[in-house]
């Protein structure tokens, strides 16, 4: 059970990016408290090893209704914060490839400017992440090396540790993004993220002082019960 507030991010996911932009513009004191765990849904390779572990992916596909409300909601939800939404086309998607890359720019300590590249390039250039190509690019800008953050998916080590993660992802019960968890609270959707931002500042400010800033500085499927902001 995650003790630390955790936050679940998916590169893939629009509302995970309109939670992204929402938290680092109204709540960066909390942006910085929190545990940024990605989340995607894993190859046919980390599903079988999934499954050696004895865990099923929390996931539910949504119905092609769902899908056509999702596309009207999210350029609603996104024109309220100033954002223009260019919808990337994926073709047969492996997310594999941005998540673990993510891995990569985390280790050389630029996690959040791989966050914010990768975001960038989906959602408003619509290009496509799970490409080589494109993730080669978004390390070369942010001064990675382009072919160990392009070719993680490929790397023993990286593979592991993305196994261990969405082991992580079970255990929270994390059904879908964003998706927020702190100890026994979960909170599904960025329509509840004010309501995660009010419980940590609950929990950790007499511990941690934390501010009660809200400065600005510049996160396809899903369950089908109910709608929060959130997609799988």
């Amino acid at each position: 059970m995650a003790r630390q507030p955790r936050f679940y991010f998916s590169l893939r996911s629009p509302y995970s990016w309109l939670a992204y932009h929402d938290l680092l513009r109204s709540y960066p004191d909390v942006a910085g408290a929190v545990e940024w765990a990605p989340f995607w849904e894993p190859d046919e390779r980390n599903e079988r090893a999934l499954a050696e572990r004895g865990e099923q992916f929390p996931y539910a596909a949504m119905s092609r209704a769902k899908h056509l409300y999702i596309l009207q909601d999210v350029a609603r939800l996104a024109a309220a914060r100033g954002l223009a939404v260019k919808w990337p086309v994926d073709r047969e998607p492996v997310w594999e490839v941005p998540h673990l890359g993510y891995l990569v720019a985390l280790r050389a300590g630029l996690g959040q400017e791989y966050i914010a590249a990768a975001y960038r390039a989906r959602w408003e250039q619509g290009r496509d992440i799970c490409s080589r190509e494109t993730v080669a690019s978004i390390a070369a800008e942010l001064g990675l090396d382009p072919d160990e953050v392009s070719g993680a998916s490929e790397d023993p080590q990286l593979r592991a540790r993305g196994v261990e993660l969405l082991v992580q992802v079970c255990e929270d019960g994390a059904f879908g993004v964003p998706f927020f968890v702190h100890r026994f609270t979960r909170f599904w959707g960025v329509d509840r993220l004010p309501d995660f931002v009010a419980h940590v500042r609950s929990k950790l400010a007499p511990a941690a002082a934390l501010p009660a800033s809200s400065g600005a500085v510049g996160l396809g499927r899903s369950s089908d019960e109910g709608h929060a902001g959130g997609c799988g």
